[in-house]
């Protein structure tokens, strides 16, 4: 079996620089297994969508190679890549009917006008939009030219799908309605999708792997679950979902638990992320979803008392803002059982949470790259 053959998309030692000094993508090394949606998410400037330009053939490596399957394509023209792209702002013909955009690059690769039709009706039917070929653009709404879009990156069956900040323009319900759609189009066709975004819910519903970056550097590759459970560094904490952060100094350390003083003279445990020894700074990272309010006294607990700074309801949970340890500012997230749910501010309220949820990190979660 060969290196790449459980690839569908191979980057072996890629980086991309503009000035000769500033690496946009910093000696990169990904494989994306064939059939996998997997999602480059990070904030602007943090080389996700250079490396989708690059695999597009929109931009060349400075340095390293990119295989689909087991061929180099660095010096494969973008048309003949097989690859299919769709854009955030659709980029359909304006002239061109609905089954006229979808013709388009089936007559550029020469395909017989006898199979384009065939091609075109299933493409449009993959995204229940058959009865809209005739159409322009413009006589579509948003949702609907997306789907063009993505029917037209289907229709002449590539080998993989680039899709890039694809629902950036829809509003929100429809933009989650396109993810589901999106989705069940990749589970029933087999396809391999490589989507950029930066919308952490959407990478996380969509995806069957997350690659989250920064500074041109993945700081993480695993599953939605496993990337909002167990963040691998405090950068990715930061960036993925909301965390209460709050630092203190390590200890004592041992069996995956450490105990982390605080600037109060406070302690709490933690699960044990980082790799610092006793007496370095930590960063603790702790979901407010995880946080119980009159907790049970029992064993690898942290129990704290806190302050009411105030309740916002939000439908299905309640906020609570509370002040702990002296001064930190913690978002506890409390299901909404009734309507009576409620805190009032300046209330002192027990809180607490097992050590296994509360996870030690690095010390500096470091910035975003610019854009």
């Amino acid at each position: 079996m060969g290196r790449k053959a459980l690839a569908a998309v191979t980057f072996e030692n890629v980086s991309k620089t503009y000035d000769g000094k500033v690496s946009v993508v910093d000696n990169l090394n990904l494989r994306v297994k064939e059939g996998e949606f997997l999602s480059m998410l990070g904030p602007s400037g943090s080389g996700k969508t250079t490396c989708l330009m690059m695999l597009a053939g929109f931009e060349t490596a400075t340095s390293g190679e990119i295989y689909l399957g087991e061929r180099p394509i660095s010096r494969v023209a973008p048309q003949r890549r097989n690859i299919g792209m769709v854009f955030q702002n659709y980029a359909l013909f304006p002239h061109m009917t609905v089954a006229e955009n979808l013709a388009f690059p089936l007559r550029v690769r020469n395909i017989s006008k006898a199979d384009i039709a065939p091609k075109v009706k299933r493409a449009l039917e993959m995204v229940e939009l058959a009865h809209l070929g005739d159409r322009l653009p413009a006589q579509l709404s948003g949702g609907q030219q997306q789907r063009v879009a993505v029917a037209r990156a289907l229709v002449f069956d590539p080998n993989l799908v680039l899709m890039d900040e694809p629902l950036g323009a829809l509003d929100k319900q429809l933009r989650e309605q396109m993810q589901y759609e999106i989705k069940r189009i990749h589970d029933r066709l087999g396809l391999t999708v490589v989507y950029v975004t930066h919308d952490q819910s959407e990478a996380l519903t969509m995806s069957d792997t997350v690659a989250i970056f920064n500074f041109g550097k993945i700081q993480q590759l695993a599953t939605p679950d496993e990337i909002y459970e167990t963040p691998c560094n405090s950068f990715v904490a930061q960036f993925i979902g909301e965390n209460n952060m709050f630092s203190g100094t390590i200890c004592e350390r041992g069996d995956g638990v450490c105990k982390v003083r605080l600037a109060n003279g406070d302690q709490v445990h933690a699960l044990t992320v980082t790799d610092a020894p006793v007496g370095a700074t930590t960063l603790l990272s702790l979901r407010p979803e995880r946080i119980r309010i009159d907790p049970p006294a029992a064993d690898g607990w942290t129990i704290t008392t806190g302050e009411v700074i105030e309740q916002i309801y939000v439908g299905d949970h309640l906020r609570v803002l509370v002040r702990v340890f002296g001064g930190h500012e913690f978002v506890v997230k409390v299901q909404n059982r009734s309507a009576g749910n409620g805190l009032t501010p300046g209330q002192k309220i027990r809180l607490g949470w097992r050590a296994s949820d509360c996870r030690a990190l690095d010390a500096a979660a470091g910035q975003a790259g610019a854009a």
